[in-house]
């Protein structure tokens, strides 16, 4: 999410790296969701797990056909709501840790 703070839609078209930054960033999110064991995903129904995972699926496995229409609208519709979702189940450091 903040590759694309203060960005646009139309810079996905001129700027590569940015395109590629943004992808890499939901392939790992959907990596990771990939990893979420179904005890913990008790609680978090809410959550689009299958989407979050197909959506990786298919940017790894298309990057010629990526549809950065949809690809930004994950990033500045999508992850917002799931960072949203996770909060509450975020671990925050413990305070004085190192």
């Amino acid at each position: 999410m903040e590759f694309a703070r203060g960005r646009e839609r139309a810079e996905l078209d001129r700027d590569a790296m940015l395109r590629l930054a943004l992808t890499r960033a939901v392939e790992i999110v959907g990596e990771a969701a990939s990893k979420v064991s179904a005890e913990a995903r008790q609680g978090l129904e809410k959550v689009a797990w299958a989407a979050i995972v197909g959506m990786r699926n298919r940017l790894v496995h298309a990057y010629f056909d990526v549809d950065v229409d949809q690809l930004w609208m994950v990033v500045i519709r999508d992850l917002p709501e799931l960072l949203k979702q996770l909060q509450p189940f975020i671990e925050k450091p413990e305070e004085g840790a190192g």
